[in-house]
């Protein structure tokens, strides 16, 4: 297990470069906020998406990226469409090169997030649940001193892998009060123009639907409402959450509170 200091204090992964703005970009902005280092990898360029080029899709990932609060974003540049999530080798020479749990597994001790948040692994697009188990499989092998990756790079474990809700419902351990956040996730999502709008002679896609942005505001006021708050976002743990002083821990933690929801029932 690392004892070096961490670098990012909360990096999210996303397969394509639209996709943390849509599920989870109130918690990245709110992080930033609150004066935390935030970080994206988007996994693909999204070249195989119905409209937009990767180019457009590169300054439209920019664009978010100021809006987001972001300290670093980078793009891994694996094949859309392609994601391999039971791919990898441990001598990257041995497999003509490195492999794709590799890569990920060499960002991961580069950058060494504090926190982690992975797309959740149910999933209606395949390359969504591809990147899940691969992401996650590259946090367990991050911390193995034997799995090498070119450049050379040491173990490295995070604090916390969590889990984000993307198009399936998904159990979560908690809700992230977004509230201050909507207005500028809104605006990151806008920035993605190509996918969110639909220019004359192209045919409709699901994100590019009138109604698109209004499910993801209803989806997030649900969350919101299930802590008492007006916009919220679901993160499940990959462990066993632990609380030292359970009484200190609520003390501190004003949702649950019976005044919380006055208003809501």
């Amino acid at each position: 297990m690392s004892t070096a200091p961490y670098g990012i204090d909360l990096l999210a992964f996303a397969p394509h470069p639209d996709d943390v703005e849509l599920f989870c970009g109130g918690v990245l902005i709110r992080s930033a906020q609150l004066g935390h280092a935030t970080a994206v990898v988007d996994l693909t360029r999204g070249e195989l998406a119905s409209h937009g080029t990767p180019e457009e899709r590169a300054l439209e990932a920019e664009a978010a990226s100021r809006v987001l609060g972001l300290s670093v974003r980078e793009n891994l540049g694996l094949p859309d469409g392609f994601i391999a999530p039971w791919s990898g080798c441990a001598d990257p020479a041995g497999c003509g090169g490195a492999s794709q749990l590799a890569r990920v597994v060499e960002v991961l001790r580069r950058r060494r997030p504090e926190i982690v948040l992975l797309p959740w692994v149910e999933e209606r697009h395949p390359d969504h649940v591809a990147a899940g188990v691969l992401l996650t499989r590259a946090v367990f092998f991050a911390g193995l001193h034997k799995f090498k990756t070119e450049p050379a790079s040491d173990a490295f474990v995070p604090r916390a892998l969590l889990y984000y809700e993307m198009r399936q419902r998904m159990r979560p351990s908690f809700i992230v009060d977004t509230s201050a956040a909507w207005e500028r996730k809104a605006q990151a999502i806008a920035c993605h123009a190509s996918q969110m709008t639909r220019r004359p002679g192209e045919a409709p896609t699901l994100i590019s639907s009138s109604r698109a942005l209004g499910a993801i505001e209803a989806r997030d006021r649900y969350h919101g409402s299930m802590i008492g708050a007006e916009f919220g976002e679901a993160l499940r743990s990959a462990a066993t959450l632990g609380v030292v002083d359970a009484v200190a821990h609520f003390r501190a933690n004003p949702f649950g509170e019976a005044h919380a929801f006055e208003g809501l029932l």
